[in-house]
């Protein structure tokens, strides 16, 4: 029992003497919007931590069917050497072909911090940033900014409707549905695709009586918009900007 006791406090012991080596990497952006007409965008990567990393970049589809080799886009460099506390620009190039002309689509931007070889008794983390890329056709009618607010809500089966009539991705946080302040719904993120169409099971709601909807925005700026709607049963609403965030 006694040499069991011992084993396990080295073992305690060499975790707590393994220390982080690395502060991670830290990108200049939240997302990043490709408009159809730019030749690149770019976006810069700093390596925050005082070693040498290797960062890698890739993208990545929303479905696991598509490879990330099969998407229309050149990511340079897709593998960089920094130096601690150095910053890297990495630029994303489109094929010019390949992508619906009628709508946004949206694509995982991964950038990942590669470790070198750790010393005895440091601990070393694989830190990936992941944030959303938007490629934007020319020519889409309608404003990104309004997508938000141009969303068509409505109470109808015991369910909370909405619908995107816009070809602009709706990035949501913060839902939730209260009726005289009882809680229906909530969701922490949400995000409709062109033209889709969502049901929202709520719990049960008195007949008759509004709902009041409060939620957030996110807009192309990475910005917090808050949104308050009161839906009636059968009735489509538009929900309006708020000052008021929820918490």
């Amino acid at each position: 029992m006694f040499s069991i006791f011992i084993r396990c406090s080295a073992l305690w012991l060499g975790l707590l003497l393994a220390v982080p080596v690395q502060a991670g990497i830290v990108l200049n952006t939240t997302r990043v919007i490709y408009q159809a007409q730019d030749k690149e965008v770019s976006l810069v990567v700093h390596n925050s931590g005082s070693g040498e990393i290797l960062a890698q970049s890739w993208l990545q589809a929303e479905s696991e069917k598509i490879a990330p080799a099969d998407l229309p886009f050149a990511i340079t460099p897709a593998l960089a050497r920094m130096t601690g506390n150095a910053r890297q620009m990495i630029r994303i190039i489109y094929a010019g072909e390949g992508l619906p002309a009628d709508r946004e689509s949206v694509f995982w931007l991964n950038v990942q911090e590669i470790p070198q070889t750790a010393r005895e008794n440091e601990l070393q983390i694989a830190i990936r940033q992941r944030i959303k890329l938007f490629f934007r056709p020319q020519g889409m009618r309608g404003d990104p900014l309004k997508a938000a607010q141009e969303l068509q809500w409505r109470v109808q089966g015991g369910q909370l409707e909405v619908s995107n009539r816009s070809p602009y991705h709706v990035s949501l946080i913060k839902l939730e549905a209260r009726q005289q302040g009882k809680p229906l719904f909530s969701a922490d993120s949400q995000m409709l695709a062109p033209l889709q169409s969502l049901k929202l099971p709520m719990r049960p709601a008195t007949s008759g009586k509004p709902v009041e909807l409060r939620f957030i925005s996110i807009n192309d700026f990475g910005a917090q918009e808050p949104y308050l709607a009161q839906v009636v049963a059968d009735r489509t609403v538009q929900a309006e900007r708020t000052d008021v965030r929820t918490d």
